[in-house]
């Protein structure tokens, strides 16, 4: 049900005029994500700034059976935050107080709408650490890091947003508001219920503040770039680094295209003729550091690498992980649509999976970018492709059914980090079987009654909307 004059009244009340807006332009602007195929326009698009503001405005929603969208900077690239039943789009981006900085606990308390990177330099100088970092966390906000439990890079040796996830706040569809888990790091006093709610995309509760595990910021790191004259040689020596016993905080992969594409925009002195390459982080003790270095280093010679070399000093290092962070705006800013996927294998099924790729590639004549998070599995083969050419469209998606499958059939899941939301929910029955579906859906019951709270994400709640496009 669209929201009534008199309901956007009564949230004008709530939250004021300039923090609710109908026009059209406005509405337009959170009518999509990160993902390039997907858009639907909301009703209206409200910006709480209290959790008491959020649970009057879903008290509102719930009486009168409105959808209601929760949205934070729209990052996510699996359609989780389109507003796909119209509705309110509630977005947490003025919900941004830094609470508390506990470094005697080593714990931060935070709303949702903190953008992650500017919580990372407040906990810089303090010399503490939070390891999650996707790649957009210059903009993503902490609810969406929850809401899809987001990885990235570090998540090889120090995991992802759930193993820091100490407690949360959040307002239930109805409107109550719960405190869950707390500050310490140990808790198993009923369900957890705080990491039941993280990787939801959004569809148990709204989260409005989380505690969040910290650590003491490595005394060293050291950058290592590997070139390689095939992309599944790099692929086997991501297996034999991890499997010798060194312990990488990061390893990340990047082809030719990718590679050539950064160094026309932004010449970094990446190596254009390497088919691949791969960029190593360790971190820690100095004196481990350059011993993991060094065993890196030796391990990527014995694998047949082209070139080894440590980066130089700090400023290189950058370099290097900033052509990291920018390889997905060079592939969205280079076709028309790209179908960005995100599938996790075991690390030994890693070559076998980018080969699977690779012929998929010569099979259907359509690029496919492989870049990905090489030391955990988790690769994100991007389909280049045109939206607007039907055909080549169907092609693509085809491409994508037969990825998930492969990530299946090798031990793999169809979703790492970016989650299921629009794009992969024609996929989940395949990769859960209808029992748990059908758990998934008593647990959605349980928190959410009556379907309001980002309906239709992940499998098909009510009936199936068609993709929307531009």
């Amino acid at each position: 049900m669209r929201p009534s004059k008199h309901v956007l009244r009564s949230i004008s009340k709530i939250i004021g005029k300039t923090n609710l807006t109908t026009s059209a332009p406005d509405l337009n602007a959170y009518a999509y994500d990160g993902t390039s195929s997907w858009r639907a326009v909301p009703d209206t698009v409200v910006f709480p700034s209290t959790t008491e503001q959020v649970a009057e405005i879903m008290r509102l929603a719930y009486q009168h059976e409105i959808p209601v969208t929760v949205r934070g900077a729209g990052t996510n690239l699996s359609g989780g935050s389109i507003p796909i039943a119209g509705g309110i789009v509630l977005c947490t981006t003025r919900m941004n107080k830094i609470i508390d900085i506990d470094t005697a606990n080593f714990t931060a308390t935070a709303e949702t709408g903190v953008v992650l990177h500017d919580l990372n330099v407040e906990l810089a100088k303090r010399n503490l650490f939070f390891p999650p970092d996707p790649q957009s966390f210059l903009a993503a906000t902490l609810g969406g890091c929850v809401s899809e439990n987001a990885g990235g890079p570090y998540a090889l040796k120090y995991g992802v947003f759930k193993h820091y996830l100490l407690g949360i706040q959040a307002v239930l569809p109805p409107g109550e508001i719960v405190s869950l888990g707390g500050k310490t790091m140990k808790n198993v006093t009923g369900y957890d219920l705080p990491l039941l709610i993280c990787g939801s995309e959004g569809t148990l509760a709204v989260v409005t503040q989380v505690t969040l595990r910290l650590l003491p910021a490595p005394q060293a790191r050291q950058t290592i770039l590997a070139s390689f004259d095939q992309v599944v040689t790099a692929g086997k020596a991501v297996h034999r680094v991890i499997s010798s016993g060194v312990l990488p905080a990061k390893i990340e992969i990047m082809d030719n295209w990718i590679i050539r594409r950064i160094e026309e925009t932004t010449p970094l002195g990446l190596p254009v003729n390497a088919e691949a390459i791969l960029l190593f982080e360790v971190d820690g003790n100095p004196i481990a550091v350059e011993d993991e270095a060094s065993q890196i280093i030796r391990l990527c010679n014995i694998s047949n690498a082209t070139e080894v070399r440590k980066a130089s000093n700090q400023q290189e290092a950058d370099g290097f992980w900033a052509a990291r962070r920018a390889g997905f705006s060079a592939i969205f800013g280079n076709a028309p649509t790209v179908l960005a996927e995100d599938v996790t294998v075991p690390i030994d099924k890693l070559p076998t999976l980018m080969i699977r790729v690779q012929a998929l590639s010569r099979t259907y004549d359509i690029p496919i970018v492989l870049i990905g998070h090489a030391g955990d599995g988790n690769l994100h083969p991007c389909i280049l492709t045109n939206q607007k050419d039907p055909q080549h469209f169907k092609k693509a998606n085809l491409i994508a059914g037969e990825i998930f499958t492969a990530a299946l059939e090798l031990g793999g899941v169809i979703s790492g980090e970016h989650g299921i939301g629009l794009e992969k929910k024609g996929f989940i029955r395949q990769a859960l079987g209808s029992s748990l579906i059908e758990l998934h859906e008593k647990i959605k019951s349980a928190f959410d009654p009556k379907g309001l709270l980002n309906p239709n994400k992940i499998w098909n709640q009510n009936h199936d909307h068609p993709k929307q496009t531009y």
